[in-house]
Order: structure tokens, then sequence, then C-alpha cells
């Protein structure tokens, strides 16, 4: 009798970045798959490499790179290669972008197995339909894609390395880098800086009336003065004197000149790329560019739901606005089933048109399972994750939605000479608005300001005329968000590199956040002076983006890698070496003054890298201070540090005698006025609050390794009270604890502490000024 021979199941293994991007593809392809993770890369090229100067590629033959393994990961390759050998297929599904596709080829070159046995796959959404749909249909590296991110890589490094010995001669600090992306993101924030330290405010005056019909009152504002707009035009308070003298006389009329009722229909906005979700997340979270990414790729990679991993959303570094037939199909039953037909379009909303850029990855950052609404899911995501997966629901559920429709109505009221405009606008139907509005609440609300019923020939009294003083305001200082917005505007960077720019600038110690603004610090400006000066070409916008595209089309087949390196290179090293021939030593030299022999302090840089302050009177004068000393004198607008020793409040806890406040090195510092005792402690400034938690210690302003300024208790480490923000002194009405001051892009306001409380209020108008 013959035996039937059983079908031996086809063994696979899949290759991924991360171990928790493995865990939810193992649930999804089950145990006929065993899923390893790479940790990232695994080659690089070398930091060291004595036959192609360090750089770890070969200029003179076609840029030929000499990858070698990660310090470190030898382990990782061995093991991918043991598990490689004993199974039918190997799938590598790292991310679908050029960074992955890049870490695919390198993992392919270090497995020592035959070329039909590897494949490519992608997917943007880890679903069990998109991950079981890249299996069925696999394909090969993309060789293009390779070479666009290894070009990338080379110019970065080229840039970095040729560069970066410029700033160490001219400085004295090697420490310091440039780089090709980084350089310019820090050029636009300098530049930024000095517009707004050459910006002259301008005085201009506006009129204001409350004026009344049958007992409504209303606000209206002067806009035309002989039919001319008035927009700052009103130059001094003498000028709108006498306008607010014309208005007030009880024998001027005021009568409606014209009304505008016009009905116009908002629509919402494309889902999330990545740089719009930073923005948002930003301005409405308040997260930070990193802090953004980092969440995202949790919620991507997966949360645990019922004790199984489930990706919630798609690929979070993406320039693409297009959202697959199936999401959209999920967002239409969705929107039906909960908001009812008429807030869904006649037609689905598209938003991708024409080419779209080949790094695209794809799709928009969009919900992977559109039904999973936040609040679902609330109970299995921490905070950061349940804000920012609640952010990208609520946009890309609203931009599936119907228009809204806004009701606007414009009153004109003329008396003599001038016109005073009243507006309002009044949703009639909130469509998408029902889920997410990219206006600002205030802005909302202030169009929502009620106007009596009126018609043309109406006449209204004048009740109270109020002349308001402005000043002309400087442009803001760039916070991560809008960095990331104009260095998206000029075609700087892509979605996989605009948090590590950030990041970078602000380690590097050439920019500092404070209060969410980036500053750039006094290295941080002669570091882009002295580029900008030299290299004008690497610090052009234009040029840099222009090495963008060329980037783009390596990756669209419209270019030849080599080619475009060999383009750069020539010129590029020609300029280096002429500068390097002339380079001389710059001596950064701050406004302030030595307290001891009165010369001016200058910049300097320990062995470290670490910045102080030094007296260039050196060696005949040897005082160094803090930089932080720098910073506070800045912001008091002093030359000279005071050289008294001022006598504090507080007591030495050794001894019982007076303490000095001194200055060191390190920054100011207490010091006990007994020289038998000499204790000494650093300084922190009191808010004068005592401690809620512990009752005896009072709350004082403290700075974390990386420098960001929280409060903390001063019995630390016995208390560990903390705030982010600054405390008041005072109550929350609504649960008791401590109110704060949380400074926003519109201004301060005071909040409550506990995040599970809701009461805000604004600043008092006093205060608000004093500020």
């Amino acid at each position: 009798m013959a035996q039937t021979k059983t079908k031996t199941k086809e063994k696979s293994l899949v290759i991924v970045e991360s171990p928790a991007k493995s865990k939810t593809i193992k649930k999804i392809l089950g145990n006929d798959f065993q899923i390893e993770a790479s940790y990232g890369h695994i080659r690089n090229l070398p930091a060291k490499d004595s036959a192609t100067e360090n750089l770890g590629f070969d200029v003179n033959n076609n840029f030929e790179p000499k990858f070698e393994i990660i310090p470190g990961k030898q382990q990782v390759v061995k093991k991918l290669n043991d598990l490689a050998k004993k199974v039918d297929k190997i799938y590598l599904a790292s991310d679908p972008d050029r960074e992955g596709e890049a870490i695919a080829w390198h993992v392919r070159q270090v497995l020592k197995v035959p070329d039909e046995k590897i494949c490519r796959i992608v997917f943007n959404e880890i679903t069990p339909k998109a991950v079981k749909y890249s299996v069925e249909n696999p394909r090969k590296i993309d060789m293009d894609m390779v070479q666009a991110q290894q070009t990338r890589q080379i110019l970065d490094k080229l840039v970095g390395f040729k560069l970066s010995p410029v700033l160490w001669k001219q400085i004295g600090n090697r420490n310091l880098s440039a780089g090709r992306v980084q350089s310019v993101a820090l050029r636009m924030i300098c530049e930024r800086e000095d517009e707004i330290e050459a910006f002259i405010p301008q005085e201009y005056w506006s009129i204001h009336a409350n004026l009344d019909k049958d007992g409504k009152i209303f606000e209206a504002e002067l806009s035309k003065i002989k039919n001319k707009a008035v927009e700052k035009t009103i130059k001094n308070k003498e000028e709108a004197q006498k306008i607010v003298d014309y208005l007030t006389n009880p024998q001027s009329q005021f009568e409606v000149a014209k009304v505008t009722k016009k009905t116009t229909k908002r629509k919402p906005t494309a889902p999330f790329i990545t740089s719009t979700m930073q923005r948002a997340a930003s301005s409405k979270l308040g997260f930070g560019v990193s802090k953004t990414m980092q969440v995202a790729q949790k919620l991507y990679e997966g949360i645990e739901i019922d004790g199984s991993p489930v990706g919630l959303i798609t690929y979070m570094r993406t320039d693409s606005v297009r959202v697959s037939d199936d999401a959209q199909n999920m967002a239409h039953d969705f929107i039906l089933e909960h908001y009812g037909e008429k807030y869904y379009p006649e037609s689905p909303n598209i938003y991708a048109k024409g080419k779209q850029n080949v790094q695209d990855a794809h799709e928009a950052i969009r919900p992977s399972y559109p039904d999973r609404t936040p609040e679902s899911i609330k109970q299995y995501l921490d905070n950061d994750q349940y804000k920012l997966y609640k952010l990208i629901w609520d946009k890309f559920m609203s931009s599936q939605m119907s228009a809204a429709e806004i009701a606007n109505k414009t009153i004109e009221i003329q008396s003599g000479d001038y016109t005073l405009k009243a507006g309002t606008s009044k949703i009639i139907f909130d469509g998408f608005l029902t889920l997410y509005n990219d206006a600002d609440e205030e802005e909302a609300k202030a169009n929502e300001a009620k106007i009596p019923d009126l018609e043309k020939g109406d006449k209204v009294l004048c009740r109270k005329v109020t002349p308001k003083q402005h000043f002309t305001q400087p442009p803001p200082r760039y916070n991560e968000a809008s960095l990331v917005k104009a260095l998206e505007e000029y075609g700087i960077g892509r979605p996989s590199t605009y948090a590590t720019i950030i990041t970078v600038i602000q380690t590097r110690k050439y920019v500092e956040k404070k209060e969410k603004a980036l500053h750039p610090t006094l290295l941080g400006r002669t570091v882009s002076k002295q580029l900008v000066a030299q290299f004008k070409d690497i610090m052009d916008y234009k040029f840099t983006a222009g090495m963008e595209e060329k980037l783009d089309k390596i990756a669209d087949k419209q270019a030849i890698w080599v080619k475009v390196l060999q383009d750069f290179y020539t010129p590029f090293m020609a300029e280096v070496n002429s500068v390097m021939k002339t380079a001389q030593r710059v001596t950064i030299e701050t406004k302030i003054n030595c307290p001891n022999c009165g010369k001016p302090m200058v910049l300097r840089s320990s062995k470290t890298g670490s910045q102080f302050l030094g007296c260039s009177g050196y060696p005949d004068c040897k005082t160094t201070m803090s930089i932080n000393v720098m910073q506070e004198m800045e912001a008091n607008d002093s030359e000279t540090p005071n050289a008294q020793e001022d006598v504090c409040e507080e007591k030495c806890e050794k001894c019982g005698s007076d303490m000095v406040f001194k200055l060191g090195p390190y920054g100011k510092y207490m010091e006990c006025t007994n020289t038998d005792c000499k204790h000494r402690k650093p300084y922190r400034k009191s808010t004068g609050v005592t401690c809620p938690k512990c009752g005896k210690g009072t709350i004082v302003e403290r700075k974390s390794k990386r420098g960001t300024v929280f409060y903390g208790c001063n019995e630390y480490p016995e208390c560990d009270f903390v705030l982010w923000n600054e405390p008041t002194g005072e109550k929350c009405p609504d649960c008791g604890s401590l109110l704060v001051r949380k400074v926003l892009k519109k201004g301060t306001v005071i909040t409550c502490s506990s995040i599970k409380c809701h009461y805000k209020r604004e600043l008092e108008p006093e205060a608000a000024q004093e500020e």
C-alpha cells in the first residue's frame, strides 16, 4: 500500500526594525511566521577609516561607501543569520520609506542566504488586511530608494566632516558641528532674531464704539475715513482724540449705511501629514516635535488592547494626504451611523491631487481602525497616547465630513466722514466642525458676537467711544512647530528628518527653548554668522531645497546618485579649501564686563565642550563665571555683575549665621559668612509659595538635566512635589489645588495645576502688562 506524502508547512522569517512592531505582526501572521527585529540600522559608514579620511566612502571611486556593522549589533546579525538558514522564506518588513528601504537593503547584505529566499514587503498600517496583503504580494528591494537614502547619508557626512573643522579652527571648540540641513535651520532662527532686534515699533490707534439699537448694545470699530481704510493709519493720540471728539459730539448722527449678509461654506482640511500633525500637537496639546513622533511611533507599532497588540494609526512619517478606499468606506459607514446623512458629503472628499512626492509613504496619517473611537480605547492608552490618538482620529474623521455652513453679517454705520464696522459669524450647520476646528477657541468665540437686527437707514445711538493705543509687533520667534512649517515651505528636510534637525540644534547649544520659543544662543549666532559669510551655497535656502529635490529625483529614477554627488563635491571642496587657508580665530565677545578688571567677558568652551564666560584679560585676569550669569544680566539689562556680596534672607542650616550670594563658574550660590563654617549651597529662586504636600518646604525654581525649568519643594529629596509651571500662591476655587501661570501662544493664563480640573482664567490686565 502506497504511502501518501504530507506537505511540509513552509517556515518564514519576517524581519522588522523594532520589537514592539514584531509583537503586533506576530499576532496577525500566527505561528508559521517567526518575527525578529533588527533594532534599527545594523550597518553604517565607519567612524574611522584612514583610507577615506574617516569619511567612510571613496570620493575617488564614485563615492563607493564602505559600510560596517554598527558596534554592538554583531549579535543581532548572528541571530538573524542563524534563523535565516532555518527558514524557507525571509520577508524584510522595515518601514515604507527611504530609511526603511535602506534598512532592508543592509539586512539583506549581511544575510548569508540565496537571493531567491529574500523578498521585501511594505505596509502603511499594521492591520491584518494590510500585512497579509503585503506577504501575498512581495517585491524586490527598491534600489533607487536605497540610493536616494545613501546619497543623503553621504552628503550629510561630507558636509559635517568638512565644515565642522572650519568651526573648530575659528572658534576653538572641537564639540561644534555643522550640518547640511541643521545649519540652514539655525540660520532661519538667527535671522528671525536679527529681525526682532532691528524691529522698531510703530504706534497706531484703533477706535471702538459701543452703539445702541433699542437698548441692545453692540461694538463697532472704525474702518474707514472718507472711504479709505484706516488700518494702522491713526498714528498718535492727537489724531485719535480728534475722531473721538467728533463721534462723541451730541450732534453727530449714526446711520446704518450698508448691511451685507452672506452664507459661506467652510470645507474640512486634509488629514494629517507629518508636519501638520506636529504643528497641531504643538498648538493644541503643547507637545514638542520629538515627543509627538515618539508617541505616534508607539501608536503605529501597537498598543496592548485586551491582551493583544494593535497598531492604531498608519505610518507617521509621510507627506501624502491620500486616503485609501477602504479607510474612506469605513469613515463613510461610521459617519452615517453616528452622525447621519447630512454630515457626509455628496461625494467623498479627495485631497490628493496630481503626482505625490516619492517620499509620500503612501497615505496620510489616520486611525488604522476608524471605528475604534478615542473613548472606546481610552482605558488602554496613557494620557499622551490618548490625546494624540484623539487628535488624529478627530482630524481624519472630520476630513471625511460635510462642509460647515456659516452665516456672515457685516454692518457699516456712517457718521460724517467716518465709517464704523461690526461683523459676526454664526454657524448654521456645524458639519465637520462637530469634531475638529483648526481655528483657536478664542477666535471662534470672538466671531460669535451678537449684533441686533439692523436694516439700511436705521439710526443708532453712540453710548461710548474708546480709543486704544497699539504698537506694531516684531515677527514672533519660531517655536518647534512653526520652524517645521518654515522648513516645509522652503522645501528643506523631509518628514523623517524634522524632529532630528530640531533636536540637534538644541543639543549643540546653538538654540535654547524658552517658554516654547526657540532663542539662538550667542554661540549659535556666531556659528551661523561664520557659516553664512563663508559658505553661501551650503547655507542658501534654495540650494538646500534643490538638493532635496535631487534626492527625490534619484528615488524616482530621474537622476543618477553618483552624478548628483560629483556635481556637489567639486565646487564644495574648492570652497572649503579656500576658507581653511584664510580662517582666523574668532573671539566671541559678550556685552558683559569683568567684575574684577572691567575688560569684556568672552565666551569660552571647556575641554568637555561646556560653555562659560572668561575674562578677555586672561592670563592676567582669570575671572570666570557661568553662562547663566550672562542670561540673567541680559534680562536685567546690566553690563557688569554685582561684585558685592548681597546678604540673603536665608540663614545657614549648619550654624545659623547669615548667608551671602556669590557668583561662581556654575552660577549663583549661597555661602555662610562664618569663616569657621563656610557652608555652601546652590541658589534656588523662591516662589514664596508653601509646598502643599509637606507643608514645611517652599516651592523653588529648579532645572532638569536638559535645562528645562520646573518648580519643586526645597525639602527635596524628603519631599518630591513638583510643578511644570510657576505657582501663583492662590488655590483653585473649584478643587483647592495650586493655581499656576501657564504661557500660551495667545498670552499667559492662570490655570489649575491638577490635570483632573479644568479651571482657567485670563490674567488680570495689570499683571499681564507687567509680564
